[in-house]
């Protein structure tokens, strides 16, 4: 496993560019999950009065947005550029987090259809910006470079969501009863999103100078189009599947990942992100070598082996719904293992094999994948929340694993599918 130094020593980081966008996307990352994982279910639970299945709902809201738009917005990435929308989508996301907070309490439907609309527009800021990114590292790379390109805005992401968890559950621990009176015990972390989202924009605005290709060649005028967008269905129509079954199972877990820690393991939201900031820094540490590892094994049995070990690792967390002795931190700790080896040889194998599939389409056949992702979470996600909620009856524990029973079963169908739609060689 490489260390820090020698990560930072990598021939791609050292590019300005590269370490400019990935940089963007670091900010950016730790915002998002700040905002989406860390904070908002647990503030809509406890400051809001909330139940999961409205959880559920609302956070479905902004992946229904995300996948609707990140089509489309590839599209207008191929045809306009990059640039502008890495500025505009993390920038949407500052004012949407300061009106979250103004939103007023107990006001009924009107409450839950506020937070709903603004979710929806965070998933558009969040469609502008990820189609665009990877388009662009994609653009800033030669061909033999992609994959493991890929894999560095992998490491940011997963790097972002290690960040994530312990300071936005540090900044409501520590500043939430000087809150409590204000905008609430579980607000101080929206203001810490919020910020990290306008410094994400100005660092785009200023540091992205140009971009390595030119947007305006004639061929790409029809990537504009809707037809466009649903060419891909016919370019790409396996990796859709793919994506959608697959990401119908990370969906399950999604929204009642925090209540899951809290109610079942009797974590603290601090205790939670020292619980997964070790093993989410030791997986970006070795998203470079894994990478690499991808590129020996080929692209299709680094997607065959990566689901194969996310299935694994989420059916050993699913056993405790089942046997009493293993509800324990520890065997979660265990079975995130296998799914973070697993994610690190799947994802940069899988995208890098879209970007190479048509230059041309590079945007809009990644956003559409991304797309395909989204509109599984969103499948995934309320049905996981109604689980944990309504299952309970039947036995508490046995509830609040039913979600990551159904992502394990999910993931597995992935994996039976990668095996057709990608062929060894």
């Amino acid at each position: 496993m490489q260390d820090l130094p020698q990560i930072a020593k990598d021939p791609l980081l050292r590019k300005p560019t590269v370490a400019m966008l990935l940089g963007i996307a670091l900010m950016a990352e730790i915002a998002y999950a700040v905002l989406n994982i860390s904070t908002m279910p647990v503030y809509l639970q406890y400051d809001r009065q909330f139940g999961a299945s409205v959880i559920g709902l609302i956070i479905a809201t902004f992946l229904l947005c995300e996948a609707i738009f990140k089509g489309p917005c590839g599209a207008i990435a191929d045809r306009f550029g990059r640039k502008w929308l890495i500025v505009i989508g993390p920038f949407i996301s500052v004012l949407t987090t300061i009106a979250t907070l103004l939103i007023p309490k107990n006001a009924g439907y009107l409450e839950t259809i506020s937070f709903m609309i603004l979710r929806a527009m965070d998933g558009i800021g969040a469609a502008l910006l990820w189609p665009a990114a990877f388009a662009l590292i994609g653009d800033m790379v030669e061909d033999s470079k992609r994959q493991h390109a890929m894999s560095l805005l992998n490491m940011c992401y997963l790097v972002g969501i290690a960040l994530a968890l312990p300071i936005g559950g540090a900044a409501n621990d520590l500043l939430g009863p000087q809150f409590a009176n204000f905008t609430g015990s579980r607000s101080p972390a929206l203001f810490l999103a919020a910020m990290l989202f306008l410094g994400a924009s100005l660092l785009a605005y200023f540091g992205i100078k140009s971009e390595p290709r030119h947007a305006h060649d004639d061929d790409t005028e029809e990537h504009v189009s809707i037809w466009a967008v649903l060419g891909s269905i016919k370019e790409i129509p396996g990796f859709l599947a793919l994506a959608a079954v697959s990401f119908i199972g990370i969906g399950f877990p999604m929204a009642i990942v925090k209540l899951f820690s809290e109610q079942q393991l009797h974590l603290s939201e601090s205790q939670f992100g020292l619980l997964a900031l070790p093993a989410a820094l030791a997986m970006a540490i070795s998203s470079v070598p894994m990478s690499k590892l991808g590129e020996k094994m080929g692209r299709a049995r680094a997607v065959h082996y990566g689901l194969g070990l996310c299935t694994i690792g989420m059916g050993v967390i699913s056993l405790g719904g089942i046997f009493p002795f293993l509800r324990h931190p520890f065997i979660v700790a265990i079975g995130i293992i296998p799914v973070g080896i697993g994610f690190l040889l799947t994802i940069p194998a899988w995208m890098a094999a879209v970007a190479d599939i048509n230059p041309k389409r590079r945007a809009v056949n990644l956003g559409a994948i991304m797309t395909a992702q989204g509109l599984g979470a969103i499948i995934g996600m309320p049905i996981g929340s109604v689980l944990y909620e309504k299952l309970q009856p039947l036995g508490v524990d046995f509830g609040r694993y039913s979600p990551f029973m159904g992502c394990a079963f999910c993931i597995g169908c992935g994996f039976l599918i990668s095996l057709r739609v990608l062929k060894s060689t």
